[in-house]
């Protein structure tokens, strides 16, 4: 069976360190790893890298798109190498959780992340994984949307690392055990002590 991880996120350096783009530096995290590198998708406006776990085969996408419209370029590429909706792991950030809290789930709300609910319109189903990666509300009175486009403060790199380093892992005990294991393992409600 073939699974699809969605890496959600922007394109470009502009965003490549920003707090809306932890999705993509997982699947980044990812490839690097196992010493892949992305290449454009044919007919698919995503680059694509993948690797084997344990037999199984692991597609890691990026879009091209901006991530709010990323749904139809992961769906076409789901459909393209025969992956289900329920072997999907849409990884992304969460404003709903506490910087550094990690959440492992199957299904449910997209609690008004535009990206998964592009995602849900573009798969036709919210029956799909989901990493989520804690990045907290923007403190006093800013714009949410202003906040998940800033970099992460240079205090909180370590804790970055640390947060995609753990996600990534979460990933692949998804795979390779299923979800409770990867619950079980990864769940937090903050950083990494």
């Amino acid at each position: 069976m073939t699974w699809l991880v969605a890496g959600l996120g922007n394109p470009g350096d502009r965003y490549a360190r920003t707090r809306h783009n932890l999705g993509r530096m997982v699947a980044e995290e990812l490839a690097r790893r196992s010493g892949e590198r992305f290449r454009r998708a044919r007919f698919v406006p995503a680059d694509v890298a993948e690797i084997s776990v344990d037999g199984e085969r692991v597609v890691l996408a990026r879009a091209h798109g901006w991530m709010n419209d990323s749904g139809p370029a992961y769906a076409s590429l789901a459909t393209k190498r025969a992956v289900a909706a329920d072997h999907v792991i849409a990884v992304h950030d969460d404003l709903d959780l506490p910087f550094g809290a990690l959440r492992v789930k199957f299904g449910g709300s997209t609690a008004g992340h535009h990206g998964v609910d592009s995602l849900v319109g573009a798969l036709r189903t919210p029956d799909f994984y989901r990493v989520r990666l804690g990045i907290g509300r923007p403190p006093g009175r800013r714009d949410p949307v202003d906040f998940v486009l800033e970099p992460f403060a240079a205090r909180e790199e370590p804790d970055v690392a640390l947060l995609v380093d753990d996600a990534a892992d979460a990933v692949l005990t998804l795979v390779r055990e299923g979800l409770g294991a990867a619950r079980d393992r990864y769940n937090r409600s903050g950083p990494r002590a």
